[in-house]
């Protein structure tokens, strides 16, 4: 080393500090490459070089952690949409169906977890703004908008989760076939209605689904309340 130069004993450049975004940002991007499974604290204490205990400052645990990044998640729903009220609220819904549907994984903390998060939040909003576009009486509107988003994040879940099951077609074939052979004698009602249990695509029983949900919330008024 020539007289008179100095030796920066830095092996590398400062990390960036730790923040809550940086850590969601980080999750999201090792989920997207992946798979939510490997989105651990212990996995994002590696991708940010610090320890797995800095973590818990800004995340209390995995649970907190995988509701951050599906909020994140939350932000491709789209929330506009033309039609009418009632056709731009099927579009809302199964725009956020199809983001659950996606990953199933996340979804299952959808139905478990209480989200809070920004992007859920302007979700629950845009519904909500619908259903008043609607003429729904706020009261109704308030307890509608919780089923509503719980039926789309459960119908996600289900045919999410067979989607990656092993097996899941020969499942649905073996169902099938139980209720096309059933006895009519000891099951006279599936038996009648053996083609139609297992009738209709998806979309179309999903869409049915959401006008009996809505036209009942509509037309059901809720227990002690004025309106």
């Amino acid at each position: 080393m020539a007289a008179g130069s100095t030796y920066n004993r830095r092996e590398r450049p400062a990390k960036p500090a730790l923040t809550r975004e940086g850590i969601v940002a980080a999750a999201v991007a090792v989920m997207r490459a992946e798979g939510v499974e490997r989105v651990t604290m212990r996995r994002l204490a590696k991708e940010l070089d610090t320890g797995a205990a800095s973590l818990y400052v800004y995340v209390k645990d995995a649970e907190e952690l995988h509701a951050a990044v599906l909020d994140e998640l939350l932000a491709e729903v789209d929330l506009a949409g033309g039609g009418d009220w009632r056709e731009r609220l099927w579009a809302v819904l199964d725009s956020y169906r199809a983001v659950l549907f996606a990953h199933p994984s996340l979804a299952r903390v959808a139905l478990v977890t209480r989200l809070s998060g920004p992007h859920y939040l302007a979700l629950v909003e845009a519904v909500l703004a619908l259903l008043d576009e609607g003429g729904m009486a706020p009261g109704r509107a308030a307890w509608a908008v919780d089923v509503l988003l719980l039926t789309a994040t459960a119908t996600a879940v289900e045919h999410g989760t067979r989607r990656e099951k092993p097996g899941a077609a020969r499942e649905h074939e073996v169902m099938e076939e139980s209720v096309a052979t059933v006895s009519p004698r000891t099951h006279p009602h599936i038996a009648a209605l053996a083609a139609d249990l297992v009738s209709g695509p998806g979309p179309a029983r999903a869409r049915w689904a959401f006008d009996a949900l809505l036209n009942g919330a509509l037309a059901t008024p809720r227990p002690g309340a004025a309106r």
